[in-house]
C-alpha cells in the first residue's frame, strides 16, 4: 500500500490551538477556585460539604444537557458561533459570581460559567480535525494537558489574593480578554477551504438533528464515548481519593493534598506528549492497550506503595500512563468514514455527552462496590481503568488507518 502524501497546514492553526488551549486552562482556574478558596468561600456563603461538591462540579454537569445540541449546531452553523454565544453567556457568569450571595445563586453562576467550555469540548475535534488534519491528536494532547495547568495555577495563585472578590474579578477579567480573542481571531477553516455544505434531505435542508442522527448511528463512536466515559470516570474517583487515603497513611492535609498533586504533574505530561509518542507508531492499537492496562496496574498498586520516592514515583507514572491515550480517543471519531468534518461536531457532543454520565456514575458504583476499604478502592479503580482496552480493541486503529491507503 502507498503511502499517502500528507496536506500542508496552515501556520494559523497554532493561534487557534493557543486561544482554545488558554480558554480550557481559565476554565478549569474559574472551576478549581472553589477548592483553593473553599476555607473562605464554605463559611461565606454557608455551604455544607454537599453543596460545595455540587458547586465545583457545576460547570462540568451543565455539559451533560448541551454538549449533543452544541455538536449538532456546530455542524450546521459553525464552531465560532456556536461558542461566541457560550462565551458571552460564560462572561456573565463568571462575573456573576461577584454578587452570589448562596449557594443557589452560586450554583446558578457557575452553570452559566459552565456553558462555553461545553460547547467548546463537544467541538474541539471538530475545530481541531479542520486545522490540524493529521496532527488532530498532537493538538488534543495540547488542549487536555492545557487543563492540568489551569487546575495547578488556580491552586498556587489561590493564596495570593487578599480576598475572594479579588480572585473572582481576576479570573473574569481573563476570561473576558480571551472571549474577545475568540471573536476577533478564531476561524472555523483555513483560508481556501469552506465548511461542509448541507445537503438536501427529504427536501429540505439537514437539521441539527438530521446530523445528530448520522453521529449516533455510529457504533465506533458510542464505543470512543464508552472508553472515554469508563476512563475518565475511573481517573476521576483515583485523584479525589488520594489525599483522603494518604491522610489514612499518617500524612498530615498538607502533605497528603501536595504529593496527590504530583499525579496532576504526570496527567500534564501525559496529554502533552502521549499522543506524539503514540503517533509515532506504525500501529497504535496494541500500544494504546498496553498503555491502558499498565495505567491501570498502577492504580491499582498505589496503596501498597511505600511512602517516598516509590510512591512519587508510581504516581507521576500513573498520571502519565492514565492521561496520554485520552486526547487520542477522544479525536478518533472524525477519522471514522462515516463521521469525517462534517458529522465531527455531533459526533463530539455524542462523546461528550456519555462520556460525562459515565464520569459521574462510574465513581458513585466504584465506591459503592468497595465500601470504606483504600485497598479494595485502588484495586477496582485500576482494574475499570484496565479494562477500558477492551474498548481500544474493538475500534480501527488509528494510525494505520491515517498514513495508508
Amino acid at each position: 500500500m502507498e503511502e499517502k502524501q500528507l496536506p500542508k497546514l496552515s501556520n494559523y492553526r497554532w493561534v487557534i490551538l493557543a486561544i482554545a488551549a488558554s480558554l480550557d486552562m481559565i476554565s478549569n482556574y474559574v472551576q478549581f477556585q472553589i477548592s483553593a478558596l473553599a476555607t473562605q468561600i464554605m463559611p461565606e456563603l454557608h455551604l455544607t460539604q454537599p453543596q460545595f461538591s455540587s458547586l465545583l462540579m457545576a460547570p462540568m454537569l451543565i455539559a451533560v444537557f448541551l454538549s449533543i445540541p452544541a455538536g449538532s449546531l456546530a455542524d450546521k452553523f459553525g464552531a465560532k458561533k456556536i461558542v461566541t454565544v457560550g462565551l458571552v453567556v460564560s462572561v456573565i457568569g463568571a462575573f456573576g459570581r461577584l454578587w452570589a450571595s448562596n449557594f443557589i445563586t452560586m450554583m446558578i453562576m457557575l452553570l452559566l460559567f459552565g456553558v462555553y467550555m461545553a460547547l467548546l469540548n463537544a467541538n474541539t475535534m471538530k475545530l481541531f480535525g479542520t486545522w490540524f488534519k493529521q496532527d488532530t491528536n498532537m493538538a488534543m494532547g495540547i488542549f487536555f494537558a492545557s487543563a492540568s495547568v489551569g487546575i495547578m495555577l488556580s491552586q498556587i495563585t489561590g493564596p495570593m489574593f487578599p480576598n475572594v472578590q479579588t480572585a473572582y474579578i481576576f479570573s473574569s477579567v481573563v476570561l473576558l480578554i480571551l472571549a474577545v480573542c475568540w471573536i476577533v481571531f478564531v476561524k472555523d477553516v483555513p483560508a481556501g477551504e469552506e465548511l461542509p455544505k448541507q445537503e438536501v434531505v427529504a427536501e429540505h435542508k439537514e437539521s441539527s438533528w438530521d446530523f445528530f442522527k448520522v453521529a449516533a448511528k455510529s457504533k465506533k463512536t458510542w464505543i470512543v464515548a464508552m472508553s472515554v466515559g469508563f476512563g475518565m470516570g475511573a481517573s476521576e474517583a483515583f485523584s479525589g481519593i488520594l489525599p483522603q487515603a494518604f491522610a489514612a497513611r499518617g500524612m498530615t492535609p498538607t502533605q497528603a493534598g501536595t504529593i496527590a498533586a504530583i499525579a496532576t504533574v504526570g496527567s500534564m505530561c501525559g496529554s502533552a506528549f502521549g499522543p506524539a509518542i503514540v503517533d509515532k507508531s506504525k500501529r497504535a492499537k496494541p500500544l494504546m492497550m498496553l498503555i491502558t492496562i499498565l495505567g491501570g496496574i498502577s492504580m491499582a498498586i498505589t496503596w501498597y506503595m511505600p511512602l517516598g520516592i516509590v510512591l512519587t514515583a508510581n504516581l507521576i507514572l500513573g498520571g502519565l500512563l492514565g492521561a496520554m491515550t485520552g486526547p487520542i480517543m477522544q479525536a478518533m471519531p472524525i477519522q471514522f468514514p462515516e463521521i469525517g468534518p462534517k458529522y465531527a461536531g455531533s459526533a463530539g457532543g455524542l462523546v461528550g455527552t456519555i462520556s460525562l454520565l459515565l464520569s459521574y456514575c462510574v465513581p458513585v458504583i466504584i465506591s459503592a462496590i468497595a465500601g470504606k476499604s483504600y485497598v479494595t478502592t485502588f484495586i477496582v479503580q485500576g482494574t475499570v481503568f484496565a479494562l477500558t482496552a477492551i474498548f481500544i480493541a474493538l475500534l480501527p486503529d488509528a494510525n494505520s488507518a491515517r498514513r495508508h491507503g
